[in-house]
């Protein structure tokens, strides 16, 4: 019995966003299947993925330096980390570009992993996860985050088959509050008149406000805008569920409307339809609803996609769209002879190489450039996709010098 480990230290939605990769693994039926992750996350994933082991560590600290933050976490580890290298690994998949990463995958034979790993003392990072890095230049022309993980391995399962078709689950509307960034979040005044057109035409569901427990005011804060009528049918549950509640309350909805967050991708996951607010540094072509049915309103500026870590020079100009007094109207009716200016509207779908959006409001120059990037990469892990004419321009892009060469044995090992 072979032995597989995947290494996600990340976030929430990272987490869910890992399925499409750990389910190709499980298919595989000829081993046993880790994973490695946050403490903070492992009884999540114990509900998501009950057929992995776990092996959980700290890896997040805040309130120190880094340094200690990194000593920290490498001796109160240490007894996972052991307990790692003894199981010998014949696959490891280490998907995130940081120093803890790369220290832990030091603990096993570099010919083994695949993302990120440790080599002679050097960081190195294999073929694919550098053309992650080359193409993240140019954001416009990106893929799914599942799909760039799942390609790790060749033998990768249809997309069709990781997340259930959306389809309703009952009659309550889910509002989750904000994202983990304020920009990338719709503000509560102009979500409360969301969350009022969508509870007039939904006379008997309930509203549900969904975030951690420092959406609590938040929560509060948007209750008090409703209409008094509907602050009846309204409750709070933001800092209220654990993830098996929260499990159960998504699995329950007849649709839920949120930014790009990890309760969004637990929808997806479930099969939950979701309509998504992507604006400022949220790019739905990165990390958009995986799965066929879900609807995304992405912003659109010449400025977008742009960088969380820098300031915006436009107050956040992206959010006019939101703003504009047909896209309640729109956001309803779905006609693309409502899209107010600064709004594209797509439909996610799945294709052969993963998920596709398809805009069916709005206007998306890069639509052309997105389909030939998509189809070059479909090309390079082994689908039988025919090229465009641009396919070299893409191909000096995308490739070293030394990636047109005969490989050695050990570059050829990391080609993914």
């Amino acid at each position: 019995m072979k032995h597989y480990l995947v290494i996600q230290l990340a976030r929430f939605g990272d987490l869910i966003q890992t399925k499409r990769l750990i389910a190709t693994l499980v298919a595989r039926g000829d081993g046993h299947v880790h994973l490695c992750l946050d403490h903070s996350l492992a009884p999540l994933a114990s509900l998501v993925y009950p057929e992995l082991e776990l092996h959980s560590i700290a890896a997040h600290r805040t309130g120190v330096s880094r340094e200690q933050a990194y000593f920290a976490m490498l001796n109160g580890n240490r007894k996972t980390f052991a307990r790692l290298k003894a199981l010998k690994f014949d696959e490891v998949y280490n998907l995130n570009f940081s120093p803890l990463n790369f220290r832990i995958a030091a603990l096993f034979d570099p010919a083994t992993v695949r993302g990120h790993f440790w080599d002679n003392g050097q960081e190195v990072s294999s073929q694919w996860a550098r053309m992650a890095m080359q193409w993240s230049r140019w954001r416009k022309l990106s893929i799914n985050l599942v799909d760039f993980w799942a390609y790790y391995c060749r033998d990768a399962v249809a997309p069709e088959k990781v997340n259930p078709e959306a389809s309703p689950h009952g009659e309550n509307i889910g509002i989750v509050l904000s994202g983990r960034e304020s920009r990338r979040s719709i503000p509560l005044d102009l979500l409360a008149e969301y969350t009022t057109a969508i509870a007039r035409i939904n006379k008997s569901a309930k509203i549900l406000l969904l975030g951690s427990h420092t959406e609590q005011n938040a929560g509060k804060n948007m209750h008090r805008l409703l209409p008094s009528d509907l602050q009846n049918r309204t409750e709070n549950l933001a800092g209220k569920t654990n993830w098996a509640d929260l499990i159960e309350v998504v699995s329950s909805m007849k649709r839920i409307l949120s930014p790009d967050t990890g309760t969004m991708h637990l929808a997806a996951h479930l099969g939950t339809p979701v309509t998504a607010f992507f604006l400022s540094s949220a790019w739905c072509f990165e990390t958009g609803p995986y799965g066929n049915g879900h609807t995304i309103l992405q912003a659109t500026r010449n400025c977008l996609p742009c960088l969380e870590s820098d300031t915006c020079p436009h107050k956040t100009a992206c959010l006019e769209g939101f703003q504009a007094t047909d896209f309640i109207r729109f956001m309803i009716t779905e006609k693309s002879t409502v899209v107010p200016n600064g709004i594209n509207a797509y439909q996610t779908q799945t294709d052969e190489f993963g998920i596709n959006n398809r805009i069916f409001a709005g206007t998306d120059p890069d639509q052309a450039s997105r389909i030939e990037f998509r189809r070059f990469l479909a090309r390079h892990v082994g689908l039988n996709t025919p090229l465009s004419n641009n396919a070299h321009h893409l191909a000096i892009k995308m490739y070293r010098e030394k990636d047109w060469s005969v490989p050695r044995a050990e570059e050829s090992r990391h080609v993914l």
